[in-house]
């Protein structure tokens, strides 16, 4: 199920980081590395600072949007370490491995971390499932990329290890979620059926979409919920765009 985890740096300005990172995954056993839009290529000294972990450099899928390095996971989880306009769900590192874990039987999950000095934008984060924060000492939070990532890293490991002495059949049964690319297309049919009936104003969307993701996220619907909800957006449109009777 480790293999299953992946770890996705967004933009990130420093090739040592993404060897440092590279090499906290790998201590913990975790070896499937994106890179989005990276800032600097992987070079000697990313691999210097991989420490015996340039395989995981070797093998990292480079994207250029992290649309793209998600569509294929169910379970997005995206670090965060300010308090937002909108509040999204929240896991702390130990309910984030826990979650991570659990649904890594099921389908790919992604580990996402933003830039070193801005983290990631609003819309990066409006793609993720869950917001995730370390609560790190207030009056002096200074975690790097790498420690950022070794902390999560080491929690996923602990589920693991926990994981590994649980009974088959208590673990079986969970739901099956979509995938992100799934969502994706659930919130352009969303948005294009408000906008066909009115509720929006293409001009004037305001806050509307952005409130409405943060409530399916929470809701967290499955799969056959989403196809449920596509059809009734279906059947919204076909309706408006039948011909009115003026008999």
């Amino acid at each position: 199920m480790l293999e299953k985890i992946r770890v996705v740096l967004v933009n990130t300005s420093h090739s040592g980081n993404i060897g440092s990172a590279a090499r906290a995954m790998k201590t913990m056993g975790l070896t499937n590395l994106w890179l989005v839009n990276p800032g600097m290529s992987i070079d000697e000294q990313a691999i210097a600072l991989s420490a015996g972990a340039s395989d995981v450099l070797s093998n990292a899928t480079i994207v250029p949007t992290l649309a793209d390095a998600v569509a294929d996971c169910g379970l997005v989880i995206g670090t965060s370490a300010r308090a937002r306009t909108w509040s999204w769900p929240m896991l702390d590192a130990r309910q984030a491995g826990e979650q991570a874990m659990a649904e890594a039987q099921q389908h790919q999950v992604a580990l996402v971390f933003g830039r070193e000095r801005t983290g990631l934008t609003n819309d990066e984060l409006h793609l993720c499932h869950y917001h995730m924060a370390i609560p790190a000492n207030p009056d002096y939070s200074s975690l790097n990329l790498a420690m950022a990532v070794q902390t999560i890293a080491y929690e996923v490991r602990m589920a693991w290890l926990a994981h590994n002495g649980v009974n088959k059949s208590e673990s079986e049964g969970l739901p099956e979620y979509p995938l992100a690319a799934d969502l994706e297309r659930f919130y352009t049919h969303l948005e294009q059926t408000l906008l066909d009936t009115g509720f929006i104003i293409k001009p004037h969307p305001g806050q509307i979409m952005t409130k409405l993701r943060r409530l399916f996220n929470r809701a967290r619907p499955e799969a056959f919920e989403l196809n449920i909800l596509r059809g009734i957006l279906t059947s919204i449109q076909k309706k408006q765009s039948k011909p009115k009777d003026n008999s």
